[in-house]
């Protein structure tokens, strides 16, 4: 009797556990025929991605194989049957999802960290194309699955940031294959962002100036009586904030958000700002069809848009996919891109 009460327990256990598959059927076709190879570098240190809770229940959430290098590079020929001479290698490097209560918050929400980064491969030779690195949140009240709904998104993230990659900008300093795994580093070695000092006083049009510490001598900001910077001038012509990604005065740098200059701190993990998804995406100032559209989860060519991180008003605008939580935390810029990170 008590072996079959105990059996009904397994059974009952088992039965509450659902899966949910992350299946990768998105067209990734390179419109342009460049690429010939599609590779995957699985470095993620635990393959298990995760469980969220679905109600009552629990929710596994995985890839329907455990060969990835294989699934991608099928994925990749099943819709690109004209292949160019671009080697392109994906670097997995963080895939969990996860239940997290937040301070002051009610319930938990689920969430989806996921870290992403694609390469221009040429011999022995790497060159950075972009990263994806952020946690999507789940709002249980919208969202009926939660294993459903974040299952849908990373696939949608990995295929936008595969086409993406195709015709990203890649950046001129190549790392060695013997370095690859720690691309990062050998790269902000590179910067003087990360290699002098002090910060460079000026105006700074864009990521790229600012890792350089190249400011635009023809720009400079105008403050009011009360020292609130309220113009942008280029030369004697006021113009538009978009055109500056941030400013550097007295060795500190200032971010402009929709809620106005964000002081740019520092610590062992890079640049970043204390802030909310809804202050950084709030639909007022930076474009509120758009980035609303992506908070609502609607994906596709918007994504491809968003993720590029050249732009001034929209850097990061990817990461506002998901629930636009309220929840404050540090949230960094991403040493190679520029783009948010949010880790809560």
């Amino acid at each position: 009797m008590k072996k079959i009460f105990f059996f009904l327990l397994i059974s009952l256990s088992l039965s509450a556990q659902r899966t949910e598959i992350i299946e990768l059927k998105q067209n990734i076709k390179d419109k342009k025929g460049l690429t010939q190879s599609l590779t995957l570098i699985d470095n993620r240190t635990d393959k298990t991605i995760g469980t969220v809770t679905d109600k009552k229940e629990t929710a596994e959430i995985k890839f329907n194989t455990e060969d990835l290098k294989g699934y991608f590079q099928n994925w990749f020929l099943e819709n690109n049957k004209k292949l160019g001479n671009m080697d392109i290698v994906l670097m997995l490097e963080e895939l969990k999802v996860y239940d997290e209560q937040d301070e002051g918050k009610e319930y938990p929400y689920a969430k989806a960290k996921i870290k992403i980064s694609s390469f221009l491969k040429r011999k022995d030779r790497y060159y950075f194309i972009n990263r994806f690195n952020n946690v999507i949140v789940c709002n249980p009240k919208r969202t009926a699955h939660a294993q459903q709904y974040l299952a849908s998104m990373i696939s949608d993230i990995i295929a936008e940031f595969i086409k993406n990659s195709y015709s990203g900008v890649v950046s001129g300093s190549f790392i060695p294959e013997n370095e690859i795994n720690n691309y990062d580093q050998y790269l902000k070695n590179n910067f003087k962002l990360f290699t002098n000092p002090e910060l460079k006083d000026g105006v700074y049009n864009d990521f790229k100036g600012f890792l350089n510490q190249e400011p635009n001598p023809n720009y400079s900001v105008e403050k009011n009586k009360k020292g609130k910077v309220i113009r942008l001038m280029r030369g004697d012509l006021q113009t538009s904030f978009s055109e500056m990604y941030c400013y550097v005065e007295g060795g500190k740098a200032y971010k402009l958000t929709p809620v106005g200059f964000d002081m740019l701190k520092r610590d062992s993990k890079g640049f970043y700002i204390y802030t909310s998804r809804v202050n950084l995406f709030a639909e007022a100032k930076t474009g509120g069809a758009f980035v609303g559209a992506i908070a609502g989860g609607i994906v596709g060519a918007l994504i491809g848009a968003a993720i590029d991180s050249g732009s001034n008003s929209n850097a990061g605008a990817m990461n506002g996919i998901g629930f636009k939580s309220t929840q404050e935390s540090n949230v960094y810029i991403d040493s190679l891109t520029g783009a948010y990170i949010f880790e809560k």
